[in-house]
């Protein structure tokens, strides 16, 4: 844990340097694929003065898309496989400031388009739960390194709940901030106005640290302007529970223990009431329209004229067909049909204007309940190449944690118990949802729930 880690190296009962070493050796000896590059040059060069700082040199993973100068960022795409940073982002160089040590980039899926992991270029991450199950993704390599020990935090970016589902699925707490909490800057963008740097930790106080170091205004991210933190206590523990989360993907024995967790919470004064979103049965839907559009924008600077992967004698067709991978494309086509001129109005506007409805909703309700509670995941982690084929059953994947994307507000995964199957115990997870900007009560609140456990 990283504050147990600050706590014991300033008391004098762990060596840093002892620490980071069996850290890297951990990392060079899994076979689970959680990274996919190392900072060598990072580590040899400021291992020494980053000791020196309050985090003490603390061992940080940061998610592929997350850049660093002089270190390779490559999304887990071909199209980017050699790129070298030239800047460091904000979340990165603000861990950097405290003392951090970035040790590697995270694998994850291609430009983190996926709920798995499989659909990165390099190769797929491996749950440390299970036998060859999925982590989760797109933050998958962040949650398997947090969950094994090879890094004391991960960094992440959740666009439709790519820190809370491998979270969820690798037994380890994710939290995605309301968005423009922290800056993006220096990040690469799937979805710009759905994207989210968060963390991937061991305790919601890890979660806390994180946030106050990386929170706050960033010139070069204009969504961080004027982004005030409200900071507020609940004594009544008054959460809402969604009707619409009981549907036929929801796993029998994931809502049981749902339910198991719900009857806890109300021996432990907190007073629980199901309600009904029934906007909630659509997310799946203005999730892919809204961010495929988005994603094919944003992608369109990848033509392998200015920098990445380019087809010899150059051609721009080719050049991005060999580069992205088959998720990449499928997403590419979804997203320029919607904004034809011919669909936009079908497709596109009326997307817009339900996700707006959503969001006013969630405002309303969250002045008179702390939380939305739901599960994480529908279901426990399947097994690697169960669902690649079926992009249906893969999207169900996201059931529950859109809806906090699409709304812009805080989101936390935290460990909701395990499932049996066959010879496997798999976890899950329950999330818990808040107010916009008020973070630190989700996180006070999220707390508490971890006490229960």
């Amino acid at each position: 844990m990283l504050t147990a880690y600050i706590k014991n190296v300033e008391n004098g009962t762990l060596n840093p340097q002892n620490f980071i070493d069996e850290t890297l050796q951990k990392i060079q000896t899994a076979k689970d694929n959680a990274f996919v590059h190392l900072h060598h040059q990072h580590i040899s060069r400021d291992r020494e003065e980053q000791i020196k700082k309050p985090l003490h040199g603390a061992p940080i993973g940061i998610k592929d898309n997350m850049m660093l100068t002089g270190e390779i960022t490559s999304c887990c795409s071909k199209m980017l496989e050699t790129y070298k940073a030239p800047y460091t982002a904000t979340c990165c160089q603000k861990l950097l400031d405290k003392g951090a040590l970035l040790i590697g980039k995270n694998n994850m899926d291609e430009f983190a388009m996926g709920s798995s992991t499989e659909h990165s270029y390099f190769w797929p991450s491996k749950n440390p739960h299970g036998i060859d199950r999925i982590p989760g993704g797109s933050s998958g390599g962040s949650a398997v390194a947090v969950a094994t020990g090879q890094c004391l935090a991960a960094l992440g970016t959740d666009t439709g709940g790519s820190i809370r589902q491998p979270a969820a699925l690798c037994w380890v707490i994710g939290f995605k901030p309301t968005y423009g909490k922290i800056s993006r800057y220096g990040v690469q963008s799937l979805s710009s106005s759905f994207d989210q740097v968060g963390t991937l930790t061991k305790t919601v106080a890890d979660a806390k640290l994180l946030l106050e170091i990386m929170a706050g205004e960033d010139e070069n991210d204009l969504t961080t302007k004027e982004h005030e933190t409200t900071v507020t206590t609940s004594k009544t523990k008054k959460v809402a529970i969604p009707n619409q989360i009981f549907t036929e993907a929801l796993d029998p024995k994931v809502e049981a223990l749902f339910r198991q967790k719900l009857d806890q919470l109300t021996g432990k004064g907190f007073q629980i009431d199901f309600i009904d979103i029934p906007l909630l049965l659509h997310v799946g839907a203005l999730y892919y329209i809204l961010m495929s559009a988005e994603l094919t924008s944003n992608l369109g600077r990848l033509d392998g004229m200015r920098f990445g992967f380019q087809k010899e004698g150059y051609d721009y067709a080719q050049t991005r067909s060999e580069a992205f991978g088959k998720e990449v494309k499928k997403r590419l086509m979804l997203g320029n049909y919607v904004v034809l001129h011919e669909n936009y109005k079908t497709y596109y506007k009326p997307a817009l204007q339900a996700r707006q409805e959503l969001t006013n909703q969630f405002s309303q309700l969250f002045k008179t309940y702390d939380a939305i509670i739901t599960p994480t995941t529908p279901a426990p982690a399947s097994k690697i190449g169960a669902k690649t084929t079926d992009s249906l059953k893969m999207y169900l994947e996201d059931l529950y944690t859109t809806p906090a994307n699409l709304a812009g507000i805080p989101a936390i995964s935290l460990p909701m118990g395990t499932i049996t199957q066959g010879e496997e115990v798999l976890p899950v997870g329950i999330q818990l949802m808040g107010a916009k900007r008020e973070d630190e009560k989700l996180l006070n609140l999220a707390e508490m729930i971890e006490e229960l456990s």
